[in-house]
């Protein structure tokens, strides 16, 4: 599988702040990979580099075995990008900004018409093509941002932070559209996020803290590795408490229930399988990447 991106010993300072600091990592053709961090800790920087938006100081950057240097002209064609801040024009109307985009990458009136149509459609936004964007609601405008990055079926989507402060409702449309064009076009997606749940659908994850990789794997690796399981019991004999203080378990009951930490689902079986006469109802709990950011930073990722 080839990659799309390959970023070698990548670097950005700012003065004394070290935004990007000698990262490396490369992202396989057809992959959601999510990049992972707080506010301020390079992801953002890296996707800004990576669009040729902001220049680095060293490093080298591939796109589709392309080097940002010396064809940029050759890849922005191939990239997709939905930025934190939209970069949409106000004053104009849905329709024409989609249509300034669509002039920008030579997309003929019927090839504009047929991808219009389909992306209308699929995030439910054809209702309101003649409004002025700044008419628009927030969660309408991130719509049209997906659908200016997508117009022209680019091979990467780039996508900063894109679902913050959707509705559920919009962010359900927003991944059935991606995992859609991924499955039939394999399409290529490179994700920054604060949500966990999306961080966890991915192929492989990169956590960033001040500028450095601390960590990446597979979702599932990164759990197995930085987080706990837990065991949660509803219904039980007062005697388990006992059990739990001698086997020097870590537990809490503050929630209504007994969660207990385990090592892994393994440690979890034999738990219940040793105490099932004082286990009337339970609940084994992977890990999730909550706990892997923690547990790797020593800080907590909050949902901005």
């Amino acid at each position: 599988m080839a990659n799309v991106i390959e970023i070698k010993n990548l670097k950005k300072y700012f003065k004394d702040v070290k935004a990007v600091d000698d990262i490396s990592f490369s992202v396989k053709e057809g992959q959601l990979f999510a990049f992972l961090g707080l506010n301020g800790a390079g992801k953002s920087t890296t996707i800004n580099i990576i669009c040729n938006a902001l220049n680095k100081d060293s490093g080298q950057v591939y796109v589709d075995g392309l080097s940002i240097d010396e064809k940029m002209g050759e890849i922005q064609p191939k990239l997709g990008v939905v930025f934190q801040s939209s970069v949409l024009d106000s004053k104009l109307s849905v329709i024409d900004n989609l249509k300034y985009r669509a002039s920008l990458y030579n997309i003929d009136k019927q090839q504009f018409k047929d991808n219009l149509n389909f992306l209308a459609d699929k995030l439910q936004f054809g209702d309101i093509l003649n409004r002025q964007l700044s008419k628009l609601s927030g969660g309408q405008r991130r719509r049209i941002d997906i659908a200016r990055a997508l117009l022209h079926n680019p091979r990467l989507l780039i996508l900063d932070e894109p679902t913050t402060g959707l509705d559920p409702k919009t962010r359900i449309l927003v991944w059935e559209l991606i995992n859609e064009l991924r499955k039939n076009k394999n399409m290529t997606v490179l994700l920054t996020t604060h949500y966990m749940e999306e961080a966890s659908e991915a192929d492989y994850v990169v956590i960033i803290d001040n500028g450095k990789i601390v960590a990446e794997d597979t979702p599932i690796n990164l759990k197995n590795q930085f987080a706990y399981d837990f065991i949660k019991l509803y219904q039980y004999d007062e005697k388990i408490k006992d059990v739990i203080e001698q086997k020097g378990l870590r537990y809490t009951t503050d929630k209504g229930y007994i969660e207990i930490e385990v090592d892994s689902t393994s440690e979890a079986k034999e738990f219940i399988i040793e105490n099932s006469t004082l286990i009337t109802d339970f609940e084994v709990v992977k890990g999730k990447m909550d706990n892997v950011f923690l547990n790797v930073t020593g800080k907590h990722l909050k949902e901005l």
